[in-house]
């Protein structure tokens, strides 16, 4: 009952992450054979309910990869059901002071550091005498998300609040903070300034931060900047994106197949 990603983070070493918006076991299955370290079902912006996000939880347990949720909100009671089902961590969104922060680790972890109430039916294996209880708040990662000036304000009483892992910077919404459109892979100092410091921090406290990217390339420079926990894109984004070069790659061969005939000379 370890949790792996969170023994990889604390030997410092990189953890991929993916991100299932599609409501679907077998979307997930396919997920769970594509080498992250976890998958996260992303119950704020994806088109998951509970009923969708076990289905993905009962996927992805059959492979080697950590299930974790971003939830829709800081609410005690989703938090709760989606750890009972069985995740190992959770990502929330608007975390924006320390108040938000204790009451994220409240709802997280069991009393007597949390308030979490007790009843985890999937994540207990379904066994009466399991240890869940006894390592839970130990094994679990609460990340919350930074993606507003006032979290970037706050990030030291975020960061030293007990029980919160690390953090998880937010591109999109911490860009609209800023008076800017939202967009992953930022390349602005003003954006790279930010992260540097949020890293500084995370560091300072042998906690880890993540992130949220588009692309390969980005992600290996996140990695180089000091983040540990990386999300790239999501599993619709990366079907479009492969349907999309499948297509146009078959329009441009046949194109290229109509010149060079169109060229070719008659031999006689």
């Amino acid at each position: 009952m370890d949790n792996e990603v969170k023994n990889r983070l604390q030997r410092g070493e990189y953890c991929l992450n993916g991100w299932l918006a599609i409501p679907s076991g077998f979307s997930a299955e396919v997920m769970a054979q594509c080498g992250w370290h976890s998958i996260t079902v992303d119950m704020q912006h994806g088109v998951q309910d509970y009923q969708s996000l076990v289905a993905c939880f009962q996927a992805i347990g059959a492979h080697p990869v950590t299930p974790m949720v971003r939830v829709p909100w800081n609410e005690p009671g989703i938090i709760g059901k989606v750890l009972d089902a069985g995740a190992w961590g959770v990502i929330c969104p608007m975390i924006n002071t320390e108040n938000n922060a204790k009451a994220l680790a409240a709802a997280c972890l069991y009393p007597p550091m949390g308030k979490r109430s007790n009843g985890p039916i999937r994540a207990a294996a379904y066994g009466v005498a399991s240890r869940y209880q006894t390592i839970a708040n130990d094994q679990l990662l609460v990340l919350p998300m930074i993606e507003t000036r006032e979290a970037v304000d706050n990030i030291e009483a975020i960061l030293d609040t007990p029980g919160i892992g690390g953090i998880y910077v937010g591109p999109g919404d911490l860009a609209f903070s800023l008076g800017k459109l939202p967009a992953l892979d930022r390349e602005e100092d003003e954006f790279l300034s930010i992260y540097e410091n949020l890293v500084s921090q995370t560091r300072k406290r042998g906690k880890f931060a993540g992130i949220h990217t588009g692309s390969a390339q980005y992600s290996a420079r996140m990695i180089e900047m000091g983040f540990q926990f990386i999300s790239i894109a999501n599993d619709s984004g990366l079907m479009a994106q492969a349907a999309r070069e499948v297509v146009s790659g078959t329009h441009d061969t046949v194109a290229g197949l109509k010149a060079r005939r169109a060229g070719e000379t008659p031999s006689l």
